[in-house]
């Protein structure tokens, strides 16, 4: 399994608003240039985050978008399943009757064990958690004169 383009760009746009200080609103360029990413694909990333909840849009003058303090420690997987839906390996996994082998298919307990390691290392891994980390990355890597607390 890989992760889409849009989840990987929401995860790190995510990163990004946790490291602002509370309350801070910031334009779609910036966190474009934050996430490398280009501006029009970002949009619908920023809507779906936005539905999610984990984004705050705020329009006028003064907009931008917010992560709400409540957010900053979203899980992974919530980033992630507010852009591609639920996490699923395979489709014998979704649960709806989708493959007739489940019941006898020796791989299917492969791959559902493989599916909960996988959600439980993006579910036990904050946005937060991983600001700070970047943070602590810049500092070990960077002149002080370089360093950018975003």
């Amino acid at each position: 399994m890989q992760l889409t383009r849009a989840a990987d760009y929401a995860v790190r746009v995510m990163i990004h608003m946790a490291s602002l200080a509370p309350g801070t609103r910031t334009s779609r360029t910036e966190l474009a240039n934050a996430a490398g990413c280009p501006e029009q694909f970002l949009s619908k990333v920023l809507q779906d985050l936005t539905r999610a909840g984990l984004v705050v849009s705020h329009r006028g003058n003064t907009g931008g978008f917010e992560l709400p303090p409540m957010h900053h420690a979203a899980s992974l997987l919530e980033v992630v399943e507010a852009v591609e839906g639920p996490v699923r390996l395979n489709v014998c996994l979704a649960g709806n009757g989708a493959c007739d082998r489940q019941s006898w298919c020796s791989a299917h307990t492969v791959w559902a064990r493989a599916q909960d390691a996988m959600t439980a290392v993006l579910r036990n891994t904050s946005i937060a958690d991983l600001a700070v980390q970047q943070h602590q990355q810049q500092l070990q890597t960077q002149q002080p004169s370089q360093l950018v607390w975003n």
